[in-house]
């Protein structure tokens, strides 16, 4: 036992040495300092370190409101200045414009100057993510399609954009639909806005969840606690043990260069893609729960074991739930939702989608993976309609079908998603998709199932993780709320032990480098 703990503590150390070097003045102020290659992110040991730092200062201020709230918003900060160095000052205008127009909204009594208002409010926090995130691409495509010349711009893509413009949106518009009232003071919303769990890949925290909590006595419960460990420890296994390890190991390997793999492994590396950029995602969610709780804050759940799902429109109700709750309240509903007829609430499923591949990214990719997704849930839509009260619909084997068909069309998507090399240049005048293209012949014309064996035994190490990943997805969710209760009843030195033990195994499987999160980049 105490070769064990000795093991543990030499772990910490290299870690710890990984992370800040020698620990002179000059190198401390180095790691603290913006670096672009070195993003501050949930699973690296100087996060771990700032963190637990943080909390004991955090719970030192529990009582005293004012100095919570300022401090919790200069870490706040901080943390999206190592994200994004000076670019903070983005959230900075986003919080006072906002604040300021959700105030005006509230006095004033026009209805037409209150939608000005939230024009006004739309055109600065969308005109910001469209200069920031969007110039470039319809720039590119305009020349593709016109044949004008342009000229990229060097425009820096500030990390999480799309996430805190969204999510400080929708304070406005719910001040304006009479949802929520306004915030106290300036200093609450930019606590609201910038709180650092969820600044910069969500969840997507809606004002009239986080806001009441705000004004509440801060007090984390036994169970609160269990569930932030808990939610710390899964996403932190879910991110830096599964989904870094097959990432760097097989599935960029297959992705970067599919013509030097054969079908069979072009598909398990599809396979593998989907189980990384779950993992990635939703471990960066289930930490941001966690560290919210810890805090005395709760946020909904993001993700609901998606590959369950029995149809596209079941995975958007478990997948990125905050999104695409997001894009159903105030993007589906404002054009009319199922209001107007089947056609317009075909066409409104489809526009909200494709925008939403768009919200992922400016690349023909994405909007090709949100139509795409468009179109599947308005066929489901079609198909309810025509099938409704066909009652063998509702059986076990029809389930586990329509599971199977979802899940390899959500993969199939995701090839989509993954590769950025579609350019419209190359689908309009070449025909030429890319990597895509190449993935998919591969699969269909070089497949050779004959080297499944080969492969698998070659990068065993994967194929556990992917095999372990899978099955956890697929247990049963009273197995896993089970284990989750299991967990939280033990007494409160045990989950310090788990995370731990859960860092020794993040050692030994680490890659070179910490690989920052996959949803960093929208």
């Amino acid at each position: 036992m105490e070769a064990f703990w000795h093991d543990i503590l030499n772990y910490l150390t290299n870690c710890m040495n990984t992370q800040f070097g020698t620990l002179d003045m000059g190198m401390l102020l180095k790691q603290l300092a913006y670096d672009k290659s070195s993003p501050l992110i949930f699973s690296s040991g100087m996060f771990m370190l700032m963190f637990a730092v943080f909390i004991v200062i955090y719970s030192l201020l529990r009582k005293k409101s004012m100095a919570r709230t300022l401090f919790v918003l200069a870490f706040s900060y901080y943390f999206y200045y190592k994200s994004s160095g000076f670019y903070f000052f983005l959230i900075a205008i986003v919080t006072c414009s906002d604040y300021l127009i959700g105030e005006l909204i509230y006095t004033i009594s026009s209805r037409t100057s209150r939608k000005w208002l939230v024009a006004v409010s739309l055109i600065i926090d969308l005109g910001l993510l469209a200069y920031f995130k969007y110039t470039n691409f319809f720039g590119q495509l305009f020349s593709d399609i016109s044949g004008a010349p342009w000229h990229s711009l060097e425009i820096f893509l500030p990390v999480g954009i799309s996430f805190f413009t969204f999510q400080s949106l929708s304070y406005t518009i719910d001040v304006y639909r009479g949802k929520i009232e306004p915030v106290d003071n300036l200093l609450d919303y930019a606590f609201y806005v910038s709180f650092f769990p969820q600044l910069v890949a969500g969840p997507i925290v809606r004002a009239s969840d986080f806001i009441p909590q705000m004004y509440r006595p801060i007090v984390v419960t036994r169970e609160m606690l269990g569930l932030g460990f808990w939610f710390v420890i899964i996403g932190l296994f879910k991110k830096a043990v599964i989904s870094d390890y097959i990432s760097i190991n097989f599935v960029e390997r297959v992705f970067d260069n599919p013509i030097q793999f054969s079908g069979i492994e072009n598909l398990l590396g599809a396979y593998g893609y989907g189980l990384q950029i779950y993992c990635d995602f939703s471990g960066y969610s289930d930490m941001a729960i966690g560290l919210a709780l810890l805090m005395g804050f709760r946020f909904n759940i993001n993700f609901n074991n998606p590959y369950k799902a029995v149809s596209v429109t079941d995975f958007w109700r478990r997948w990125h739930i905050s999104l695409s709750t997001w894009l159903r309240d105030y993007l589906y509903i404002s054009l009319g939702g199922n209001r107007k007829g089947k056609f317009r609430q075909y066409l409104n499923l489809f526009i909200t989608m494709l925008l939403g591949g768009l919200w992922h990214g400016a690349s023909i990719n994405f909007v090709l993976w949100g139509a795409l997704h468009g179109i599947a849930l308005v066929i489901h839509k079609m198909w309810m309609g025509i099938t409704s009260g066909w009652d063998w619909l509702e059986s076990k084997a029809w389930n586990v079908l329509m599971v199977i068909v979802t899940f390899h069309f959500v993969i199939f998507a995701w090839l989509i998603f993954r590769n950025a090399d579609v350019t419209w240049d190359g689908l309009v005048n070449n025909g030429d998709w890319g990597n895509l293209g190449v993935m998919l012949s591969q699969i269909f014309t070089n497949f050779h199932p004959e080297l499944l064996l080969q492969v698998v035994t070659s990068y065993w190490h994967v194929f556990v993780l992917i095999f372990l990943g899978y099955v956890l997805h697929f247990i049963p969710d009273s197995v896993s709320q089970a284990c989750k209760r299991a967990f939280v009843r033990m007494p409160a030195f045990f989950y310090a032990i788990a995370l731990i033990v859960l860092i020794v195994v993040i050692m030994q499987v680490k890659t070179s480098e910490i690989q920052p999160f996959i949803y960093f980049q929208f």
